[in-house]
């Protein structure tokens, strides 16, 4: 009776426990599987199934084999050893002592025997599984038709075939150890393995360890052989690839190592067959004693006293094998070098030739003025844009390619109130963006704000109609649940109307997410982001779609996940198909790499790619699915993000790329042809930031193509750093309409300046452009497109790199009176971009100037402009103003001087000054009334403030006055933003400029006078 009343809870306690565990397991599996039915929806939305249904699949076949090799091959070892255990009394102390862990295993045998093979499979299955990409890749590689110089074998044997050997012989070589390992102890155990009264081993257990070790010297042997082809991928100190040393010493010193542990497999096999573990024992002796000799000493001494006393003559065509391949391997093989004397000197009409590329000067800074298009064009506190704006061109006016800045105007729900955030409003009422806005990239508007050419809500502009609600884009909600019954109110905001209560309303009508069609999808959904009211909100009906994983980077890389997304993405508004029906659209630059390209330099790709734009970018996620390292890239996939339905395009770009071919044939059909880009979407792309920042990176040290000046390193290059930004970051490449020097016509290119590898000098040395148009609008590539252009400088000429420009540019005594003057009443002086264009023989800078205000509501106004070229600076409000300063009065650049009017041009090709008509006053007298929208309550200024009113008469009391109005005009402006009344807003703007100017008038005066 004690022992039944006894058992009862045990029994209870024992039924609770696999309750729950039972309980545990369905819960997991709820979980798991509305993970993976609502992420099948996904791919099935996009026409993209095949993504992850190769995915899977290849993990699970992958996973069961690793597990079965893994967990298969323990248990076999540790049930032989087990079964062919000896029988025997323990005579001796270590047998007795054994004895008592036997009795102590014993009771576990069984669940040891089953339990680790079934662990280790796991794991060995996972690391299988891990490998699933480069298993799919080396079972469909495609030829690079380029053989490496050593063995002369293709190098898609490199890329594709090498990575899988390796991984297949490290399993091996695992399997092997960690069953070896088993089977020791297993044997140990039970007595077939004695080391205490002299070492004995049983036949059983002799054989059994002598095939894992013998087969496990085989595994070592390829290990040694695959090494010889890793030596072409290395990474050395001075540069990447196998070296003079790794051919002539470490390579033989390979084979040799794995002949030895061949020799090492067969002594292992005759042991097990007679007995004796005196051979093998001395082969792997040898295998030791050889593997410390030829794979350290032999190649430290050959290296020391061989290459290092000839290093240069050595080592040269070992360094020639690395520039060739780098050079491939980047793409940068076709490189134009142009020799450029640049001229310091700046002359009288020196830019007229140049008047396209100086007419095209972008002013607007995307970097820049991100919060005046938020100030101006953001309408509702619920939208935002990018704190970096993105350039593209467009035809304006009836004026072909004009370089634009532009930005959609996002959902950003953080801009609600706490009041408005609840689960209903963020997740099915505000669900969009809406429209696109655009401005000039050279061309300022009043009061030096953007000329916005689009903008507005309702979108009017230059851009024609078009589907303005943006659904998918990179500040998109985490979810979104669109739709709603036909018949049914709509209630997702468009955009604010005085003509309805408050707000457009409007319904989804795409197709852009999986439908929640029953409450068995509602319920996986609930489940997927974690929110029950899925399950009972009336604003979930049959017809609803779901909405996620928006950004269109995220896109690219889920249905590509072969590919590496470029850090920046744009928006354009194309007409995709060809039938007049444009759209928004977001355009990803994508990438296929390797880090096996033999000889090629490598490249840590984040670091590569990191400048002060991205920097600024702080609110996003700059870098998605970037490896490590590269050491081949190509732009191989130009991709397409719709922002209203979510739709993902791949265009093969370079369909001859072998990386992309190879995954082509893994998921046939998914990347489209080039052929269908639409001529208005070509006209549209350009060349990726991310692809010429890593060229720009190796052009720093690869643009030296002759081994032996490589291995001086006298001619080594570096990125200059932003002179505009803090901290040492690299200066961003630009996007520019230029003319490059012996080039017919300008072409929207992306720019970089390189300076003399020198901590302490800022000296210019080259300068690259990189032509950006892609094709035009009959769909046809342009023949320039991606062709680098590396303008070289006399290593004897001393051209001012950024930093010294900037350095002459905060240190310039007029610049700087008035940009203090700008910062001593309540506003404060922004720096642009430091743009540099090779024009007029030389180089020239421009950098736009704002002012903002230094508190409350801050956005930044074009003020100034300040030009360089050469030593001679000028600063003035416009651009030509400035041009005019250093090129004494006749730049030849004129705004308009693209298509200047005969009529005003001398015989000689200069410019005729305009002379003022009779009567019109030449200058304006400052004054000394009150500007309009002055704080001032009557005619004296100050009068309401407690502010004595200076004396006028003298040059410092203008001064005064002129700070005082400046003041006022910059609250007037303030308080006419802030309530929407424009015009007085610009009257303000005019307040202020004649404020300034009177200031920099007086200024002036005095400097004179002392």
């Amino acid at each position: 009776m004690t022992t039944t009343a006894g058992a009862r809870p045990d029994r209870r306690r024992s039924a609770l426990w696999i309750t729950f565990l039972v309980l545990a397991v369905l819960v997991i599996a709820v979980f798991a599987s509305a993970g993976l039915i609502t992420e099948w929806m996904w791919f099935s939305q996009l026409d993209a199934t095949q993504v992850l249904s190769t995915q899977w699949i290849s993990r699970i076949v992958l996973f069961v084999i690793g597990a079965v090799l893994m967990g298969g091959l323990t248990f076999l070892n540790l049930h032989l050893a087990y079964r062919n255990r000896p029988v025997y009394a323990p005579v001796t102390p270590e047998q007795r002592n054994l004895d008592r862990y036997r009795e102590a295993v014993e009771p576990l045998r069984r669940a040891v025997l089953i339990g680790a093979p079934v662990v280790l499979g796991f794991f060995g299955g996972a690391a299988a599984s891990a490998q699933w990409q480069t298993v799919l890749v080396a079972m469909n590689a495609q030829s690079f038709g380029i053989t490496d110089p050593q063995f002369g074998i293709d190098l898609s044997f490199y890329t594709f075939t090498l990575p899988l050997l390796r991984f297949i012989v490290s399993f091996v070589m695992a399997l092997l150890v960690i069953s070896g390992i088993a089977a020791v102890v297993t044997h140990y155990l039970y007595g077939g393995l004695q080391v205490g009264q002299g070492p004995h081993v049983t036949r059983a257990a002799r054989i059994q360890l002598a095939v894992i070790g013998a087969l496990l010297a085989l595994t070592i042997a390829a290990s040694y052989w695959l090494d010889r082809y890793s030596l072409l991928t290395n990474e050395g100190e001075r540069f990447d690839g196998a070296s003079y040393t790794d051919i002539n010493a470490v390579l033989p010193g390979r084979e040799i190592l794995a002949g030895i542990a061949v020799v090492v497999a067969i002594m292992l096999v005759v042991a097990a067959v007679w007995g004796s573990w005196k051979l093998p024992a001395v082969a792997a002796g040898l295998m030791v004693v050889s593997g410390i000799v030829l794979g350290g000493i032999y190649p430290a001494l050959v290296q020391r006293f061989q290459v290092v006393p000839n290093e240069q003559s050595l080592e040269q065509p070992y360094i020639q094998r690395n520039i060739d391949a780098t050079l491939g391997a980047y793409d940068l093989q076709d490189i134009e070098t142009i020799p450029y004397s640049a001229t310091t000197e700046a002359e009288q009409g020196a830019l007229r030739e140049d008047a396209e590329s100086t007419a095209s000067i972008r002013l607007m800074d995307p970097s820049i003025v991100s919060p005046t298009f938020q100030q101006l064009q953001q309408i509702r506190q619920y939208y935002a844009f990018p704190d970096v704006l993105s350039v593209d061109r467009y035809d304006i006016e009836g004026q072909e390619r004009q370089d634009t800045v532009i930005s959609v105007r996002e959902l950003d729900l953080n801009g609600l109130g706490a009041d408005q955030r609840n689960w209903t409003n963020d997740h099915t009422v505000y669900t969009h963006g809406f429209g696109v806005v655009a401005a000039y990239g050279n061309t300022p508007g009043a009061g030096g704000q953007p000329e916005f050419f689009e903008g507005d809500i309702p979108s009017t502009g230059e851009l024609g109609e078009y589907e303005p609600r943006i659904y998918f884009g990179q500040n998109s909600p985490t979810y979104s649940i669109v739709g709603a019954p036909e018949g049914t109110a709509p209630w997702e905001v468009d955009f604010p109307s005085d003509e309805s209560e408050g707000e457009v309303l409007s319904t989804y009508t795409g197709d852009g997410g999986p439908q929640i069609t029953n409450l068995f999808m509602r319920a996986l959904y609930a489940i997927k982001f974690g929110s029950q009211e899925i399950l009972f909100s009336d604003r979930v009906t049959d017809v609803s779609q779901v909405l996620w994983d928006r950004d269109p980077r995220t896109r690219v890389e889920k249905v590509a996940p072969f590919l590496t997304v470029d850090s920046r993405t744009y928006p354009a508004v194309v007409d995709t198909d060809g039938d007049g029906t444009k759209e928004v659209v977001w355009v990803v630059d994508a990438y296929t790499t390797s880090n096996d390209y033999p000889y090629s330099a490598r490249q840590q790709l984040e670091e590569a790619t990191v400048d002060s734009l991205l920097v600024e970018q702080t609110g996003q996620q700059i870098v998605l699915n970037q490896p490590d390292n590269i050491n081949y890239i190509r732009n191989s996939v130009k991709a397409v993000v719709n922002a209203y339905d979510g739709s993902v395009t791949l265009y093969a770009w370079e369909p001859e790329d072998p990386v992309l071919s190879t995954w082509n044939e893994v998921y046939p059909g998914l990347v489209k042809s080039i052929d269908g880009i639409s001529g208005d979407l070509m006209a549209h792309v350009r060349y990726p930031e991310d692809m010429f920042k890593v060229q720009r990176t190796l052009l720093n040290t690869y643009h030296v193509t002759d081994a032996a000046q490589f291995f001086a390193g006298s001619d080594f290059w570096r990125t200059p750093e932003d002179p505009t930004s803090e901290g040492n970051v690299a200066q961003p490449p630009y996007y520019l309409t230029l003319r490059m020097p012996g080039e017919e016509e300008a072409a929207f290119s992306l720019t970089t300046s390189f300076i003399l590898d020198a901590s302490n000098r800022n000296v210019l040395r080259g300068f690259a452009a990189v032509s950006g148009d892609a094709g035009d609008e009959d769909g046809v590539i342009g023949e320039g497109y991606g062709k680098i252009r590396l303008l070289e400088l006399p290593s004897g000429l001393a051209i001012p790199g950024p930093g010294q420009v900037q350095n002459n540019f905060d240190t310039d005594q007029d610049a700087a009176d008035t940009l203090n003057i700008l910062d001593s009443q309540g506003s404060e002086a922004v720096r642009g971009n430091l743009l540099t264009l090779p024009v007029g023989g030389g180089f020239l800078y421009v950098q736009p100037v704002y002012a903002q205000a230094s508190q409350g509501t801050q956005y930044p106004l074009l003020r100034y402009v300040l030009v360089a070229f050469g030593d001679e600076i000028g600063f003035a409000t416009t651009l030509d103003e400035a041009l005019d300063q250093v090129f004494g009065g006749d730049s030849g650049a004129e705004a308009g001087d693209a298509d200047v009017d005969p009529d005003t041009l001398d015989p000689d090709g200069t410019l005729v000054p305009e002379v003022e008509e009779p009567g019109e006053e030449a200058t304006q007298e400052p004054t000394t009334e009150p500007t309009e929208g002055s704080t001032s309550g009557s005619g004296t200024p100050g009068a309401d403030t407690g502010i004595a009113t200076p004396d006028t008469s003298t040059a410092e009391g203008r001064l005064a006055q002129a700070l005082i109005d400046a003041g006022a005009a910059i609250e007037a402006s303030n308080e006419a933003q802030t309530s929407g009344d424009w015009a007085a807003y610009g009257e303000a703007q005019d307040a202020l400029n004649d404020a300034l100017q009177r200031a920099i008038d007086a200024q002036i005066e005095i400097d004179n006078a002392g």
